[in-house]
């Protein structure tokens, strides 16, 4: 009997352990999604293009699926600073476990609604600088990320520009005088210019009604190539931008591939697309229990230099050797 007592209670035990696997795997199917808010930059998820699919494929790849284990609220101010404000209050509203923020005015506007949600930045120039961190080892608070900013980079752009042009003596520097790192990049610029023996002028664009008049305004200056300061809204009015840019036959070294592909002749810098990818793990790291205070900033481990053969034809610029030798991508 006792025998038989204890085959019982051994089936029993081994049953339940047979079936322990399936309850957990029910369980964790029914578990609370995490709740992740994002803060863009532009008007719709059209407008933000290859980052608002980064962002997707960067949490699919961390095996989250939005609507499953995860739901994304997505908030796009459309570049207005007063929607980055009230839209930052709407994501703390809603009590997500983190926030992730699309550039400088969208982080600072996350940050200013917050200090217990966790804040992940991502392409912020200036970090430091916007006062978002304390330092890039040790950002403090409640907020971390990654910037795209590397030293020397809009110097860089001024000489490939140059390079490419030998006979350049003055270009236009396109400012939004609403974004806080507009001073600092056109102080760069005129470092740059002053080595390079070039002539810049400040043309400043707020709206994209803006635009076709400065755009005239630089030609009747005799501006002779136009370089952009990093900002969203020229990444979100990029195909007016190069629109012009062909139509005005004002070549470009800009910031980023996607400017590039919308008319600009040359591109110089970080992987951007691959920043937003790279984003997803940090609010990863969050989400699992890290504090942001102890995540140090990420700033980007290489840069690429692009080059627009579509564009140099339309202007019938012969890219030299020395660069074509040195791109890391041309499109024909």
């Amino acid at each position: 009997m006792n025998h038989r007592r204890k085959l019982i209670v051994s089936l029993g035990a081994g049953l339940l352990a047979a079936s322990l696997p399936n309850f957990e795997a029910r369980a964790q199917q029914f578990k609370k999604p995490r709740r992740v808010g994002v803060l863009w930059h532009a008007a719709s998820a059209a407008e933000e293009g290859p980052y608002f699919d980064a962002v997707i494929q960067g949490f699919k790849e961390l095996g989250y699926v939005d609507g499953q284990n995860i739901v994304l609220d997505h908030r796009f101010p459309n570049e207005e600073p007063e929607k980055f404000r009230s839209m930052a209050a709407e994501l703390v509203a809603l009590r997500p476990e983190v926030i992730l923020a699309a550039g400088g005015p969208a982080s600072i506007a996350a940050k200013n609604a917050t200090t217990s949600i966790p804040v992940v930045f991502a392409v912020v120039p200036d970090p430091v600088g916007n006062k978002l961190v304390d330092s890039l080892a040790k950002p403090g608070g409640n907020i971390t990320g990654l910037t795209n900013f590397g030293v020397q980079l809009i110097a860089k752009r001024m000489e490939y520009l140059k390079e490419a042009i030998p006979r350049l003596s003055r270009v236009a520097v396109l400012v939004n005088p609403n974004a806080q790192s507009s001073r600092q990049s056109f102080e760069d610029s005129q470092a740059a210019a002053e080595k390079l023996q070039l002539t810049i002028q400040r043309f400043e664009a707020q709206t994209l009604a803006d635009l076709e008049s400065i755009f005239d305004a630089m030609i009747k200056a005799r501006m002779q190539a136009v370089s952009l300061t990093p900002d969203g809204l020229f990444f979100q009015f990029r195909t007016v931008i190069g629109r012009l840019m062909l139509a005005r036959r004002l070549p470009s070294c800009v910031y980023s591939r996607e400017i590039l592909e919308a008319g600009a002749l040359l591109s110089y810098g970080a992987d951007q697309r691959a920043i937003f990818r790279r984003s997803t793990v940090y609010v990863d790291k969050i989400l699992k229990g890290a504090r942001p205070a102890d995540i140090p900033v990420e700033q980007p481990a290489r840069f690429e230099m692009i080059v627009n053969m579509k564009t140099a034809k339309a202007l019938d610029i012969k890219i030299p050797q020395s660069i074509s030798v040195r791109a890391d991508m041309v499109i024909e």
